[in-house]
């Protein structure tokens, strides 16, 4: 199936774009999603650098797929590439005071977005442009930055500013509270397919058991919190992306908040440091800090 190639022209770009994304993120539908094609064109485009180098970049079943010795030789040159490239095409593009940041959805909608008026209104020389972030990526190719919520262990790594620690709690309407107030475990569980492990962790960290209980899955946690609101059920959400709602008794905490293993950061890209950056980077510190203390169990 292979050839082997010692010299001859470099393989095709968009094929090297596919690899360094699908290694980079560890999922084809990651690397996909980056890229804005198909998860089959990431996978053919794969296939079509395999060939023209002539070994296996990637090796075991589809589901746990790992880099060969080859994959890994070949991933931080491109990665640094690609890093460069993105760097020097936003410099000249906007004298560096464009600003690509990378968040996950729900922490863009529930809790950046409604924020950003007062970064604007401080900044107004800063074109700031969002993008969505995969849910288990940690990086997206042409963003200077990512803003998600990552485990304690990563926040003394030094492209790493956590600005506010994270706390889960069971969340429901007080309708819903009214409802099964005696009981809030035996509401229906209103779960995200983006944070499946959102309900289990609540449970470690209360040290509760969960009675067994009707489950509803939304596509993000933002749609698990949206449909507490409504009424249909109890969801496990992140304090800092319902601090409004609950100040306000939109939504009612039955079981407390309880302090998790993971904090609200930004990860700097390499390279990618520009002022624009650090001022939206204080500003984010800034705005953590003002957060109130969740509710205690």
């Amino acid at each position: 199936m292979f050839q082997n190639l010692t010299s001859g022209p470099l393989p095709s770009l968009n094929a090297l774009r596919a690899f360094e994304a699908m290694a980079r993120t560890g999922r084809v539908t990651l690397a996909a999603e980056e890229l804005h094609v198909t998860h089959s064109a990431v996978s053919r485009q794969v296939k079509a650098l395999e060939a023209a180098l002539g070994v296996r970049l990637f090796t075991g079943p589809k589901n746990r797929l790992e880099l060969t010795a080859a994959g890994r030789e070949l991933l931080p040159a491109l990665t640094e590439a690609f890093d460069q490239i993105a760097g020097a095409v936003r410099r000249v593009r906007v004298g560096g005071e464009d600003l690509h940041i990378a968040v996950n959805a729900s922490l863009s909608v529930k809790w950046l977005i409604p924020r950003l008026a007062g970064f604007q209104a401080a900044h107004p020389e800063i074109r700031l442009v969002l993008s969505e972030l995969a849910a288990h990526a940690t990086s997206h190719r042409g963003a200077q930055a990512v803003v998600r919520i990552v485990p304690l262990k990563r926040v003394s790594e030094p492209n790493c500013t956590a600005f506010i620690r994270n706390a889960l709690g069971v969340v429901m309407s007080p309708a819903a509270v009214a409802r099964w107030g005696e009981d809030p475990l035996a509401a229906p569980r209103l779960a995200a397919a983006t944070h499946p492990e959102a309900w289990p962790l609540f449970a470690e960290h209360a040290g509760i058991e969960l009675p067994p209980a009707g489950e509803r899955a939304f596509p993000h946690v933002h749609f698990a919190m949206d449909a507490a609101l409504a009424g249909l059920g109890a969801a496990v959400v992140s304090w800092p992306l319902c601090v409004d709602e609950v100040r306000s008794g939109r939504l009612v905490a039955p079981l407390g908040f309880h302090r998790s293993g993971s904090a609200f950061a930004i990860l700097t890209a390499p390279g990618a440091e520009s002022r624009a950056l650090a001022k939206f980077r204080d500003w984010l510190v800034a705005e953590g800090a003002k957060t109130p203390a969740p509710p205690e169990p």
